[in-house]
This record gives structure tokens, sequence and C-alpha cells, in this order.
């Protein structure tokens, strides 16, 4: 099959013949509705980042999954939380992240407020 395009180099105007010399099917020209698309792969479900621990802290911390600002603190001080309570709000370059309680219990320790600078791994409170 051949094409003729007219292509323009440094202002000359040239009439080129392309000719397709693939082995039948032309990649340059497919026929409408002959390029077959992939079906997307299953992908796994999104878990939760794990968070590495920093020395000195314990099992009812919970961590900063990120490093970022504090936005708000959404407990109190010897408040009862459930698993999947909101604990935390921090932003990250210009996004929110929420906290949510990993365990049951009581909040015993509130180690920021509004406007820290916390890293990835920081206890930010502790439940226990």
């Amino acid at each position: 099959m051949e094409k003729k395009f007219r292509i323009t180099v440094e202002g000359r105007q040239y009439i080129v013949t392309v000719e397709d010399i693939s082995e039948g099917n032309s990649l340059l020209f497919p026929e409408p509705g002959s390029m077959q698309v992939p079906a997307p792969a299953a992908s796994a479900p999104l878990t939760p980042p794990i968070v590495q621990r920093r020395a000195g802290s314990g099992p009812g911390d919970e961590l900063s999954p990120l490093a970022g600002v504090i936005q708000s603190v959404e407990v109190s001080l010897d408040q009862a939380v459930k698993e999947g309570d909101r604990l935390v709000t921090l932003e990250a370059m210009k996004m929110t992240t929420t906290v949510f309680a990993h365990r049951s219990g009581r909040v015993t320790r509130i180690a920021v407020k509004p406007g820290d600078a916390v890293d990835t791994g920081q206890v930010l409170l502790t439940i226990t």
C-alpha cells in the first residue's frame, strides 16, 4: 500500500511516496476497528503503606505514614476510640492524609499539635 505525503523541510516542499512494507498489517494506517487493545491486567487491592517503626515507639503508637505538617488532631487526651476512627489529618505537598486508628482503646498521649512538622514513622499519639 502506498501513500503520498507533502513534506516541508527548511521551507522547501517535497512530495514523497511511502510504501508500507510490513507483513499483512499496516502499522501506520490500520483499518478502522482493526486494532486489538489488550484488557487491563487485574491489579492488587490497595493496602495502606507499611510504616517503619522508629526506635522507642510502642505497640499502641499511631505513626505518621509520611512526612508533612499536622493540620488537625481529631481526638483529645483520655478519649475512647474505636479501630478506624479518624485521629489526625496531615498535609504533604498540597494533599491531605487522614490517619485512622489501628486499634480500639483510650488515647493516653498526644505527641503533636496543628502546625507541627512530622517525619515518616514519627509517633503522633498513643492508644492503650
